[in-house]
């Protein structure tokens, strides 16, 4: 199976200790914006990983654990491969086939009901 690919957003872990357990293949400091809804930070420092398909599972539990359950939960993780995109919020996981467009839209549902901004919430089907 193939490996996933995604990005963590350094700030968004309460527990940092799971990017030891992914490869990071870059990292990028971006300043936040109003539009980031996010007041108690100023950056962001964005992760681009490979998480192993191996291990795919595990981890995408481990961040859901890790996640910042403060500022209302509004975080999540995403990572995917050209079969499997795992959308994570703190202590809910989405396993989306990426072919399946009804699970898209109920993992952009969740996000909404925990106030995650609309242009945030960009995951989609490839293609």
């Amino acid at each position: 199976m193939q490996d996933f690919k995604g990005v963590i957003i350094e700030e968004s872990l309460e527990d940092k200790r799971v990017l030891k357990k992914v490869r990071i293949t870059g990292t990028r400091v971006s300043q936040v914006t109003e539009s980031h809804k996010t007041p108690w930070l100023t950056r962001w420092t964005l992760h681009s990983v490979v998480v192993s398909a191996d291990n795919a599972d595990m981890i995408a539990e481990e961040v859901s654990r890790s996640l910042d359950r403060g500022h209302g939960g509004s975080w999540y993780v995403d990572f995917r491969n050209d079969g499997v995109h795992f959308v994570i919020f703190s202590g809910k996981t989405f396993k989306v086939d990426t072919g399946n467009k009804q699970q898209y839209e109920e993992a952009r549902r969740y996000g909404r009901s925990l106030g995650i901004p609309e242009p945030q919430l960009d995951f989609t089907p490839p293609g």
